[in-house]
């Protein structure tokens, strides 16, 4: 015979069951190498920290930074299964290597430029003879090297001067080359300091119109082992979620970002930043999956076959395909 007693226990087990709290799911922890500041890999981590959209998209996020050569080193060894300075045709060499990789989204399209301190120096080709200092291991003077070629410079005839990213503001505060060949945010960080600095022209958008029929050069995203992202499709969708909110984040709040991404800046850096975001044409911030620039990407490993930096066609699998496209 059930007991009211009986009962009485169902209920009393009924309600601590639906009174117990809910255990919460542990954040998944990744590791992502990246170049330290200033530089395009090192732009969004601040802020992504900073607001923990990283946890609010169900991960905790270790940023690791290093030099260029580091950075290719470590990540195409496995010791970073996650690379957040991915460029793209760093990937696609890679690939030709026997390093399974894949770009799983961009982050910011191409811009590049060459500034220099004397008068004499007006185009790309009075540098044949001189000394030009440039972070030679970084795919940022791979597609200059490009584009100075379409522009009729003979670039092996540049004497170059390589140097750490970090190095090359100080290079051309201290006029210690002929020219120093660098990018954003290190261009417009420059720019604060030694505005009178004379930028010479490397014609991007005719150039690279002329060679594709489109504007749109992907340069720098997040990238994976193939292994790791076809093992993590969750964790890959998860990761561009953090991405892209930040990216969102950096372009409605242009001077609070500047705070976090310029943090050991002046002032004067921090406003200059903040106006580089606002205006976006040298930022080129673009946070798209890389099959949506698919056609883009595979223009970006064109124009490094045609100069022998890529010996080959990358496969196509190191474009990322999501889950569900």
């Amino acid at each position: 015979m059930i007991t009211r007693k009986f009962f009485t226990s169902l209920a009393c087990i009924s309600m601590l069951l639906v009174s117990a709290p809910v255990r919460a799911q542990a954040p998944a922890e990744l590791t992502i190498v990246v170049f330290g500041a200033p530089s395009l890999g090192a732009f969004l981590p601040p802020v992504i920290k900073a607001h923990k959209l990283d946890e609010k998209h169900g991960l905790r996020i270790k940023f690791e930074e290093r030099t260029p050569d580091a950075y290719t080193a470590q990540f195409n060894s496995g010791e970073f299964q996650l690379g957040g300075s991915a460029a793209l045709l760093t990937v696609g060499l890679a690939d030709t290597r026997g390093v399974k990789v894949t770009y799983l989204f961009n982050l910011f399209d191409f811009w590049g430029s060459v500034v220099t301190s004397r008068p004499e120096i007006k185009t790309l080709k009075d540098l044949e003879g001189k000394d030009l200092a440039a972070a030679k291991g970084t795919t940022n003077y791979v597609m200059f090297d490009w584009f100075a070629r379409q522009a009729g410079a003979d670039t092996a005839k540049f004497s170059v001067v390589n140097t750490a990213t970090p190095g090359l503001v100080g290079y051309a505060l201290a006029d210690r080359a002929t020219a120093v060949q660098l990018w954003e945010p290190a261009y417009t960080t420059l720019h604060s300091k030694k505005p009178g600095i004379k930028t010479i022209d490397i014609g991007i958008a005719e150039s690279w119109k002329k060679f594709t029929g489109s504007r749109n050069i992907p340069y720098l995203g997040v990238a994976a082992h193939s292994a790791w992202a076809e093992k993590n499709p969750e964790l890959v969708k998860k990761l561009f979620a953090a991405y892209k909110e930040a990216a969102e984040w950096v372009a409605t709040h242009p001077d609070d970002a500047a705070k976090l991404i310029a943090v050991k800046g002046s002032p004067d850096d921090q406003k200059a930043i903040g106006e580089l975001i606002r205006a976006n044409d040298r930022l080129g911030m673009n946070v798209k999956w890389a099959s949506d620039v698919e056609k883009e990407i595979k223009s970006v490993y064109s124009a490094g076959k045609s100069i022998a930096f890529l010996n080959a066609d990358p496969d196509p699998s190191t474009i990322y395909k999501r889950q569900g496209k």
